[in-house]
């Protein structure tokens, strides 16, 4: 009898937890890890994680994983919920194309608060979250449409992230317990009635978007949970007539995405780490912006700026017009070409915009505004034919004294195209941790991080990202 697909996805879980992931790849997840971490450890002060971790902890129950610079411990699923919305509040998490979804704040957390509570060892959780984030992304390619040049997810308003997410954290989690392929498969099954997440908080506002991934860390955490004291899932669950392809994709889906070269051919290597903590729909405007300012442009002397990018991502970054040149606040600034484009010409923070420009009061700043007002976003053919195994864009400049000046990008930043060096990722982590961490201490879990193959358990990583324990906590 042949093999569903989510008994092939089950039986490579089951695999690489026997015989172990290859050693470049334990490597990338462990620098995914750290990313996700310093990512997390920013995002402590915005108001989405403090509100899970107050929700989270009136639910009460056994200190088992710790919550990222929380200064204390809950049980996993809790644990999980909280460090997922932390590691997707500031939009700095890393993207898949063209699956266009951020695989790792799902995957991660829950991996880690299951490995924390279990007590595995540092290369059991790297596995287990390297298989997690590779079924993310191949469920996200699955809805992947060439010719539309776009998700089908995304066209329909749903968020691929956090639906893909579930199962990819649900397969993590139950290599974790232990479970075997009929168990995974069990698990992932469970997990694809748990996956949600509408998108239009990128459009007109609300942070729950910022909770999407916490939700589906937490799923996953529950659904392997489930699988593990016998709750079973449907062997069709994935191709099935009311199966999650057909459900979430109608007949517009492509089913070998999932299982091509699976075990074979990794996408997870090719996962970009984020420069900038805004969406990723905007970053080689920045780029743009950034050669050019580097190139000696002054902001003064711009009459006008043409932001050229795929028609598919302007419904996000540049629609409604009137909104996107005056972002409500600085997390409607992290979907706005025109404001990016104005604070990287302007001159912005880390490695060419960072936290600080995405504050409200940066938001409001009269003279970006004043800039993004003169930032006119139009489809750029040559973008739309890239798109989305890249997210390119050119920049065309009118100066007051009538000159022209051209900037395109074609190939991000950080992606496997143009990788950020160990510097820059190693500055990216201090930076957002910083928040929290000493420096002493951003060195001490940079290390830890980098020693996961080795480690005999997670927890010293764990301790180390903790931050202080709360004055009211008990």
């Amino acid at each position: 009898m042949t093999a569903t697909l989510v008994q092939r996805i089950a039986a490579l879980a089951a695999d690489v937890r026997a015989q172990g992931l290859a050693p470049e790849l334990r490597a990338d997840v462990a620098r995914r890890v750290l990313d996700l971490l310093g990512n997390s450890l920013a995002a402590t002060t915005e108001r989405p994680g403090q509100a899970t971790t107050a929700v989270a902890r009136s639910w009460g129950g056994e200190g088992q994983s710790t919550l990222v610079g929380g200064g204390l411990k809950l049980p996993a699923p809790s644990a999980a919920l909280v460090n997922g919305t932390l590691a997707h509040s500031l939009d700095f998490d890393d993207t898949h194309l063209p699956s266009v979804l951020h695989p790792s704040s799902s995957v991660i957390p829950a991996a880690l608060a299951v490995a924390e509570a279990r007590g595995s060892s540092g290369a059991e959780m790297l596995d287990a979250a390297g298989v997690g984030i590779e079924v993310t992304v191949r469920l996200g390619m699955a809805g992947y449409d060439s010719e539309l040049g776009n998700s089908i997810f995304f066209e329909h308003g749903l968020h691929a992230t956090s639906i893909c997410g579930t199962i990819g954290a649900a397969v993590a989690v139950a290599m974790l317990n232990g479970l075997d392929a009929g168990g995974i498969a069990d698990a992932a099954g469970i997990a694809a009635s748990m996956g949600a997440g509408i998108i239009e908080a990128n459009r007109t506002g609300g942070t729950v978007k910022r909770v999407h991934c916490g939700w589906a860390a937490h799923s996953g955490v529950a659904a392997a949970s489930m699988a593990e004291h016998g709750i079973t899932g449907p062997p069709t669950v994935l191709e099935g007539r009311f199966g999650f392809l057909q459900a979430y994709c109608g007949d517009r889906y492509d089913a070998d995405a999932i299982t091509d070269g699976l075990g074979e051919t990794w996408e997870l290597p090719g996962i970009f780490i984020k420069p900038y903590p805004c969406n990723h729909f905007t970053h080689a405007g920045i780029d743009a912006a950034l050669r050019l300012r580097a190139a000696g442009l002054d902001p003064d002397d711009i009459e006008a700026i043409e932001l050229g990018a795929p028609s598919a991502v302007l419904r996000t970054i540049a629609e409604p017009p009137e909104d996107k040149a005056r972002p409500a606040s600085g997390y409607h600034a992290a979907f706005s070409g025109p404001y990016t484009v104005a604070a990287a010409l302007l001159g912005g923070g880390g490695l060419g915009v960072f936290h600080e420009d995405f504050t409200d009061e940066a938001a409001a700043d009269e003279r970006r505004l004043a800039l993004a007002a003169r930032v006119r976003c139009v489809a750029d053919p040559r973008s739309g034919e890239i798109f989305p195994h890249q997210f390119p864009a050119v920049l065309r400049v009118r100066l007051r004294d009538g000159g022209e000046l051209e900037e395109r990008v074609e190939v991000n930043r950080g992606g496997p195209g143009n990788p950020l060096s160990a510097d820059e990722l190693a500055t990216k982590f201090r930076l957002n941790a910083s928040r929290v961490l000493t420096e002493e201490e951003a060195r001490d879990v940079s290390a830890l991080a980098f020693a996961l193959p080795g480690a005999s358990s997670v927890h010293a990583l764990m301790e180390r990202v903790a931050g202080p324990r709360p004055p009211e906590s008990v």
